[in-house]
């Protein structure tokens, strides 16, 4: 039973995590975040402290996220006090004042530290071929 509890707890901490991006709340997303989070996506690799994304967060000037839905989750425990959740997730959002739809595979792991539990870990790739023959290739 624990193990379903926790599972739920997970998915709830994860839907709380996009709604603080689509809220812009900075402070929730960093507190949700282990200090430092490694964070993959289509822009590479990044390792942020707490105060880089709370600062990242208040300073994220390009896209408004509208809405987003968490489908096909996966949770599961990795140890005690480690889990994984994975999941596809559409996107609605502003960018750059244009309307843009998206679907992504998503990965966040969690680390319970003291009680709470923190994302350690957050990617993104965003859906489609997988040798990306849907994409405009550019060749020097």
């Amino acid at each position: 039973m624990q193990n379903d509890v926790t599972t739920t707890e997970l998915v709830q901490l994860e839907n709380r995590y996009w709604q603080a991006i689509k809220d812009q709340d900075a402070k929730t997303c960093a507190e949700l975040s282990c200090d430092p989070c490694v964070v993959t996506g289509a822009q590479g690799v990044g390792v942020l402290t707490k105060e880089q994304m709370r600062t990242m967060m208040e300073q994220q000037n390009q896209y408004t996220l509208e809405r987003f839905e968490l489908k096909d989750v996966q949770a599961r425990m990795l140890g005690p006090d480690t889990a994984i959740v994975a999941y596809k997730v559409h996107e609605e959002l502003t960018v750059e004042g244009r309307p843009v739809v998206l679907e992504a595979a998503d990965t966040s792991t969690w680390v319970r530290r003291d009680g709470q539990w923190e994302c350690a870990m957050h990617s993104e790739a965003i859906l489609g071929d997988p040798f990306g023959r849907d994409r405009t290739a550019k060749r020097g």
